[in-house]
């Protein structure tokens, strides 16, 4: 499809409004931006052309212009000259560029409008990439924001502050069930109580208390406190 039979789709299309309407406007910006630079690349070489054409049709209905008015003058010159034959041939030939003349007015209408459309679709195409450019940081930085925000509702929703407690609470009482095991284990790894070597110490300990009342009894006597 040439540029000009894409004119009224590319002038009457609103990026703007395509953008809000997009799903993922910050992916959106950078393909309508890549798209709109290809297309500009295209519309400046048609353009160029347009134009070309423009002032070669103009510069032919200009020279031909110039033949119609040359032959005019002669036919006048002839017909003083009373020349009568003479100024028919010249006016023979000013009608026959005249009706050339006609067809290259109609080509000079035509490249005008054109250029008028190609320069249209430049202008449009220029405006829409500088208006993107613009919005292009906002709207990569909003997406950014709106990401983080879904990503923060996703975890406060499945993990909110009662669900923090049953996780810490479940995890403390795996901590007690493994110390509780490892007490137990330790237990039982202790060497049997022996009853004979028990009683001996607390004997023992019985002895040692009676001599510390040996010596306190004597003690006294020598302190005459008794």
């Amino acid at each position: 499809m040439s540029m000009l039979a894409r004119f009224k789709d590319i002038v009457s299309s609103n990026i703007n409004a395509l953008l809000d309407k997009a799903e993922d406007p910050a992916k959106m910006v950078d393909q309508y931006l890549r798209n709109m630079t290809k297309d500009l690349a295209e519309v400046k070489k048609e353009t160029a052309g347009v134009m070309a054409e423009e002032s070669r049709t103009k510069r032919l209905v200009d020279e031909n212009n110039k033949e119609v008015y040359k032959f005019t003058e002669l036919a006048k010159k002839a017909l003083t000259a009373g020349n009568e034959d003479d100024a028919r041939v010249f006016l023979s030939k000013k009608n026959e560029l005249e009706n050339i003349g006609a067809g290259l007015q109609t080509a000079a209408a035509a490249a005008h409008d054109n250029a008028v459309k190609m320069r249209q679709m430049h202008d449009k195409l220029v405006k829409d990439i500088n208006s993107l450019n613009a919005r292009r940081q906002t709207i990569k930085a909003k997406a950014s924001v709106a990401k983080t925000q879904e990503r923060v509702n996703k975890l406060n929703t499945g993990v909110g502050a009662a669900g923090a407690m049953d996780a810490f609470s479940r995890m403390e009482d795996k901590i007690n069930e493994k110390l509780d095991r490892a007490n137990a284990m330790a237990e039982l790894n202790e060497s049997p109580i022996d009853e004979a070597m028990a009683l001996e110490a607390k004997y023992k300990l019985t002895d040692v208390d009676s001599s510390v009342d040996d010596e306190l009894a004597a003690m006294k006597a020598q302190l005459g406190l008794l």
